[in-house]
């Protein structure tokens, strides 16, 4: 799994988490009436004492963004939608907190050339401003245009060498494969967090770093950390749940991701926990996740929205994979990002098209990006091909982390000893 991945989106573009993006918000302390300054509830007071305030309704339009990408509902992108346009109709030229919000309401959707349209008017209006560059450099990565984006995650830290952008610094060293450093540069992003939100996913980027080095113990730390300031953060939640699999306690991660799911029902959440089931053996349990799964994909497909890689990897291993085929095509074409190749490539092979499989997985790790995942993905389809001593080598990269799926890994451990035996 890769640390970051999609999670950037919203992250930083004003400030550090969004996943706003999968943290929830910490259970409420005791403070004066009213609502809390810069939540949804205090902006929409702001806009309705200052309807013709751009930086209000922008601020709004944000905010919207996020709790969009912390509940899983398309519903409130339109409100953002809303709002950010609101904010440019009272103020067509030099509103660059609406143009990064439009960036970042794009990229929400999973629509990254607008993204990179809207993030290109921001930095060109206005070239110091850091989140302009978080948003365009979260464009030109699920573009897979990564030079380019490396380029403006450095000029992002030059300006501001905040929480925000050296998660981004550390998500492009990841990307490459170089753990070690994604993990110092984390670190600091830590110690520069400002906020409990920006420490709580700098704490479940660094347990998910720890469990790609199969470090299950550090990484259960790293969340337990997190979790103690912010408990109710799903993000948190999740990551604990895969270090509680990874030393083999399957109960208690079921009980995190049923937690995480009830603070934010994301794909990714309920296809942990549905695969986590259906390796217990327990199926009816695991179907009622992965029905909310296609409601899901029903509503993606009514909004004409491109499939994430939760769904398609979902499809090609739980329903149809000439329709993971289809669906990845369609996603290849507005967001030729290394996850997306990998979702191909699986579909490919669970389609039994393993020539044209091993070129998209090969895509999917020509960067050195350290995915057990990818590389058990790239051994079945090269093992498929007769490729045994390539297989082998994939295998021995994915078991790096023993435990990195439910169901994969011990598919995984029984190829490897059947590719021993026929030595």
């Amino acid at each position: 799994m890769l640390v970051l991945g999609a999670v950037m989106f919203t992250v930083g573009a004003v400030a550090l988490n969004p996943n706003g993006a999968t943290s929830a918000q910490r259970p409420p302390t005791s403070r004066p009436a009213g609502p809390a300054p810069g939540s949804v509830e205090a902006l929409q007071a702001r806009v309705e004492r200052l309807p013709k305030d751009p930086g209000g309704w922008a601020a709004l339009g944000m905010a919207y963004v996020q709790q969009g990408r912390t509940t899983a509902d398309p519903a409130t992108y339109a409100r953002a939608e809303k709002a950010l346009t609101t904010s440019l109709t009272v103020q067509r030229a030099d509103n660059t907190d609406a143009e990064i919000g439009m960036g970042a309401l794009a990229a929400a959707r999973h629509d990254f050339p607008t993204a990179l349209t809207w993030a290109l008017r921001a930095t060109t209006g206005d070239p110091y401003n850091a989140s302009a560059q978080g948003v365009l450099a979260d464009a030109y990565t699920q573009l897979g245009r990564y030079d380019e984006a490396e380029a403006a995650v450095q000029r992002m830290t030059d300006l501001r060498p905040d929480a925000a952008s050296l998660a981004r610094a550390s998500y492009a060293v990841e990307l490459k494969g170089d753990v070690p450093r994604a993990r110092d540069l984390m670190r600091r992003s830590l110690t520069a967090a400002a906020t409990p939100a920006d420490s709580a996913f700098a704490h479940a980027v660094l347990a998910s770093l720890a469990l790609q080095d199969g470090d299950a113990r550090t990484a259960l730390a790293e969340a337990q950390s997190g979790l103690r300031a912010s408990p109710g953060d799903s993000a948190l939640l999740e990551a604990r749940a895969r270090a509680h699999e990874a030393v083999g306690r399957p109960a208690k991660a079921a009980t995190d991701y049923r937690a995480a799911i009830a603070v934010a029902p994301l794909p990714h959440y309920l296809l942990g926990l549905g695969e986590l089931e259906q390796s217990l053996g327990r199926q009816d349990q695991a179907e009622a996740q992965f029905a909310l799964l296609r409601a899901q994909d029903r509503i993606r497909v009514n909004n004409k929205a491109p499939a994430d890689t939760d769904a398609i990897l979902f499809e090609a291993d739980h329903g149809n994979p000439q329709r993971a085929i289809t669906m990845a095509e369609e996603t290849l074409r507005t967001r030729p990002f290394i996850a997306v190749h990998d979702a191909y490539a699986w579909a490919l092979h669970r389609a039994g098209r393993d020539t044209e499989a091993l070129e998209q997985a090969d895509q999917a790790l020509a960067l050195g990006t350290r995915s057990a995942l990818y590389h058990y993905h790239r051994a079945a389809i090269r093992q498929a091909l007769g490729h045994r001593t390539g297989a082998r080598q994939d295998l021995d990269q994915a078991l790096r982390q023993p435990g990195f799926h439910p169901l994969h890994a011990g598919d995984a451990r029984a190829l490897l000893q059947r590719i021993d035996t026929t030595e």
